[in-house]
């Protein structure tokens, strides 16, 4: 096969492909509420501020609650550390911040295991969780990853592994640094929120900074 063929053939895979996520029906969703959290200092509130942004530019009704870790300096990885933001989106007016979590992004299962604790997670919720602890040099954190998936697969709640840090540190050298932008761009596309409104909102955040932080 030579490589003209090879190439055509890549095209013919990714227009199928792409096809095929165009059939994927849409759900049309009357309100939602998300929550993104994080260790302390990983950036979980700064992209659920953005993502309230964003969708309240686009017209729909929006309430944010700040997550604040129960300690004052938790460790990292620890139960009582969850630091984020939950977001309530909806097509009217909203005057609260809902009562049960409908989708969570979790850089760390430990900071989700503590909003498991106060059942603030709608049964069946569906779980976005950063997936690089699994593979961790450090066998407890590893071990610990693992037990944490099976319980919360065993309690019901709908887990997705994403690798965020690996996705991340494609684009930066330092995946701390942009992960909660790149989640950020992830929830666009899963509420359909206009991307440019996207790019407008990180450009206004970080407006502080050199150009090359916004790029």
């Amino acid at each position: 096969m030579n490589s003209t063929t090879t190439l055509k053939s890549v095209k013919q895979a990714a227009g199928a492909a792409s096809a095929a996520a165009r059939q994927k029906p849409v759900v049309t969703l009357k309100e939602h509420i998300v929550e993104i959290i994080s260790d302390s200092g990983e950036g979980a509130q700064r992209c659920g501020q953005s993502l309230g942004s964003i969708a309240a530019k686009m017209g729909n009704g929006i309430w944010t609650v700040e997550i604040i870790p129960a300690e004052i300096r938790p460790p990292a990885r620890s139960v009582a550390g969850a630091s984020g933001n939950r977001i309530r989106i909806g097509s009217g007016y909203i005057t609260n911040g809902g009562d049960e979590t409908d989708l969570v992004i979790a850089f760390n299962e430990q900071v989700l295991l503590g909003r498991v604790r106060d059942r603030e997670l709608k049964p069946g919720c569906t779980i976005l969780l950063e997936s690089m602890w699994r593979d961790s040099s450090d066998p407890k954190i590893s071990g610990a990853y693992e037990e944490a998936y099976d319980k919360l697969v065993a309690a019901g709640y709908k887990v997705r592994e994403v690798p965020m840090e690996r996705e991340c540190l494609a684009l930066v050298k330092d995946a701390r640094r942009g992960k909660n932008m790149f989640v950020l761009g992830m929830l666009c596309s899963i509420y359909s929120l206009d991307l440019a409104l996207g790019r407008e909102q990180i450009a206004l955040t970080f407006a502080k900074k050199d150009k090359s932080v916004v790029d």
